[in-house]
């Protein structure tokens, strides 16, 4: 059925459905009512469909569609191990489903939810629902550990929320033992009263083979590793060096005085820096690897990397969104090189304002490739002996750090907030074991790369939207007023207060984040006042940056490895060749939305993938200490215990039933937990000592107790 055909089959059903004395009835009855032959009794099942997805119509547990009820929603279903679930209704309070009302649903469905009244919700407590239907399913493969029996196996999911075992026969199993870590395909989804039952479709590998684990967790999230043929056949095409043809009409600035400041280990080297100063303007130049000259609409690449979205960093490698001979080779602004680049040039002054700039097709040539931790020798710690190596940069590293400086003092003024709490630096071994983990500062140095990202983002951003073309802007949205009355109620009790109205302004949280600056609370704060805000997002509307109380914002500087940097470096290029006449400024119209929520997806799944894989080494490293004491903050409360945070980063939970000293319950108002007899309190931020009691590899948690002197005030 072509998609006129379909949308007309929609409203002539609508219409009837809808009208004053329709009957519910099922597919059949429909059928005979429509005359619709039973050729095409599917064709018509999928239009019905269609509208109970849309919310349009609904369907009852005998089949029979009719009116939507206004107890009846769509949402997806949230699983959890302990049996129950929720379903999430866009825009609408979470409806709790208990274990016996889920109805054969799995964790990621789509489902149509009957809502109980809400004057039978109880005070404080969720709504709650009964799953009338599935609609569709949002997983058929899944990852998990197989166990094996005399003539079956099953498979244990990685995901806990998926929480039903997943049987598999012999002749399904590809040959798999008990102790693989395989990706099952679903076949059938199961009942109330019976397993899902599937095929084993890839054996990942032993469990205890080095690697298995971080492989099943990219496996789990779906992230490609291998590029398909038609990708790599392009990729062969590509050039090593930059031809002389391609070197034309290009702002040639190759005689510029040209550094890339990254990591050691850093292979893709996308931005490079200029900088310098004629009389009161500071002229600053971030040139950045012209990497859609190579990734061209539509081909291999581009549908490629668009599917990914982002490159994933974890622990013991990058997925990379470009095949390295692209990201680590003609793409890369490698020292002594001719690379294209797409450059911002701007001309600020001592305010930190952009007076002036230029964006334009350029081509570079990288003096030396520097380091954070060589620059910050240089600037922070005078080291002589790197001064000496780099004399002919250091005036422009200082120049660097005062123009740096300028352009965060200015971003202070109007409120951007800088959340400055330590990120993990884990180290493995040969075997991909964690062999130490450390926090990971940020530097002098790294500050100047950050601040002179954000000056070109802002002004490619700032230029495109009074240009009002097609384009995609990184946007952040004011936090709900609901969250910031509970940070408030949170941090009134170390003594802090925030204004909080209708709307908070971004200053009122650096504010807050000042005040906590060197003090034993700060990493708690900051992370807590991190939760209550939203997530950045990729839209095509500008609405602005809270975070960064920035107007105007977009995401210019990393094509290599984000694709809406990619996307809109094509938008640029296109306008600085002519401009975008009517059919292309159609096109993007056409596209962008689409391209704007498949990166703010594909962002979420790297974040996600990388933070399981985090927490997975950080349960295998702390495997080692179990029976050893530690001193850490406490760093979150629950009914269920206290979290504790230790000065390497690692988070481990001391359940409440393992205190020995009286029986403790959670008061919410002070976020504390408090002795019954003794009336003892713990408190958020506090200093304690742990003993490391436990680890679990599959629900990637650590289990703490109190230490005997386990409070610093006892």
């Amino acid at each position: 059925m072509d998609k006129n055909r379909f949308e007309e089959r929609k409203k002539i059903i609508l219409d009837i459905i809808n009208s004053p004395n329709y009957v519910p009835m099922k597919i059949k009855e429909m059928a005979i009512l429509l005359n619709v032959p039973k050729e095409n009794r599917e064709d018509l099942a999928l239009v019905l469909n269609a509208l109970v997805e849309e919310g349009k119509i609904g369907v009852n547990k005998k089949g029979k569609y009719g009116k939507v009820s206004n107890n009846l929603k769509i949402g997806t279903f949230v699983g959890n191990q302990r049996g129950f679930g929720f379903v999430l209704i866009e825009g609408e309070e979470d409806v709790f489903i208990p274990e016996s009302k889920i109805h054969g649903a799995v964790h990621d469905d789509t489902v149509q939810v009957a809502v109980h009244s809400s004057a039978k919700k109880p005070e404080g407590k969720r709504r709650e629902g009964e799953i009338v239907r599935v609609i569709s399913h949002g997983k058929d493969e899944i990852v998990g550990l197989f166990r094996k029996s005399k003539t079956y196996g099953f498979v244990e999911p990685d995901n806990l929320k998926f929480n039903k075992d997943i049987y598999v026969s012999e002749n399904d199993s590809m040959g798999a033992v008990t102790g693989h870590k395989v990706v099952v395909k679903i076949k059938d989804y199961g009942s109330d009263d019976r397993k899902p039952e599937g095929v084993i479709t890839e054996i990942i590998g032993h469990i205890n083979d080095p690697g298995t684990d971080i492989i099943s967790i990219v496996r789990a999230y779906d992230i490609p590793m291998e590029y398909p043929e038609g990708v790599m056949n392009q990729v062969s095409l590509v050039p090593d060096e930059v031809s002389e043809e391609e070197k034309a009409g290009r702002l040639d600035l190759r005689d510029w005085q040209t550094v890339t400041i990254d990591g050691e280990d850093a292979k893709d080297l996308d931005d490079a820096i200029t900088l310098s100063k004629e009389g009161d303007i500071y002229k600053l130049g971030v040139h950045i690897a012209d990497v859609s000259h190579y990734v061209t609409e539509h081909s291999p690449l581009d549908k490629e990397a668009l599917k990914r979205g982002t490159s994933v960093y974890l622990v013991d490698r990058v997925i990379p969104m470009l095949p390295h001979k692209l990201s680590n080779g003609i793409c890369s602004l490698n020292e002594g090189c001719d690379r294209l680049a797409l450059s911002c040039i701007m001309e600020i002054d001592k305010k930190g304002n952009v007076i002036g700039h230029q964006i334009a097709e350029t081509l570079i040539n990288v003096d030396r490739r520097m380091s954070y931790t060589s620059v910050k020798k240089i600037i922070t710690d005078k080291d002589e002996e790197e001064t000496l190596k780099y004399k002919e940069l250091v005036p422009m590293f200082f120049l660097m750090e005062e123009v740096a400086g300028i352009l965060r003092e200015k971003r202070r003024k109007r409120g951007s907030i800088d959340f400055d709490f330590p990120e993990s630096k884990i180290y493995l071994d040969a075997k991909g074991e964690p062999i130490d983990i450390k926090p990971y500062e940020r530097n002098a140095a790294t500050r100047i790369i950050e601040d002179f990202m954000l000056a070109a983002n802002e002004t490619v951003a700032e230029d495109f939207f009074w240009q009002e073309l097609p384009f995609v802007y990184r946007t952040h949205e004011n936090p709900d007023s609901e969250k910031m009355l509970k940070l408030c109620t949170f941090i009134n009790n170390f003594g802090y207060d925030i204004k909080v109205g209708e709307d908070i302004h971004p200053k009122e949280i650096q504010k807050l984040i000042d005040k906590i600056a060197d003090t034993p609370e700060e990493a708690l704060i900051s992370r807590l006042t991190l939760r209550s805000m939203k997530r950045a997002a990729y839209t095509t509307q500008c609405t602005g940056h809270f975070g960064l109380a920035a107007k105007y914002y977009c995401h210019f500087t990393s094509p290599i490895r984000r694709y809406p940097d990619l996307q809109i470096h094509r938008i640029i290029k296109e306008n600085l060749k002519g401009g975008l006449g009517e059919k292309r400024e159609n096109h993007y119209s056409r596209i962008l939305n689409e391209v704007a929520l498949n990166c703010s997806i594909t962002e979420r799944r790297a974040d996600d993938a990388e933070r399981d894989v985090e927490k997975l080494k950080k349960v295998q490293y702390m495997k080692k200490f179990i029976g050893e004491e530690f001193e850490g903050v406490i760093s979150g409360m629950s009914a269920y215990g206290m979290y504790v945070e230790l000065p390497n980063t690692v988070e481990g939970m001391v359940h409440i039933t393992t205190f020995k000293d009286d029986y403790y319950y959670y008061d919410e108002e002070s976020y504390a937990l408090i002795g019954e007899a003794t009336h003892h309190t713990y408190k958020l931020g506090e200093k304690v000592k742990i003993k490391v009691t436990g680890v679990d590899k599959i629900q990637r948690t650590i289990d703490f107790e109190l230490a005997e002197d386990g409070n610093e005030d006892e």
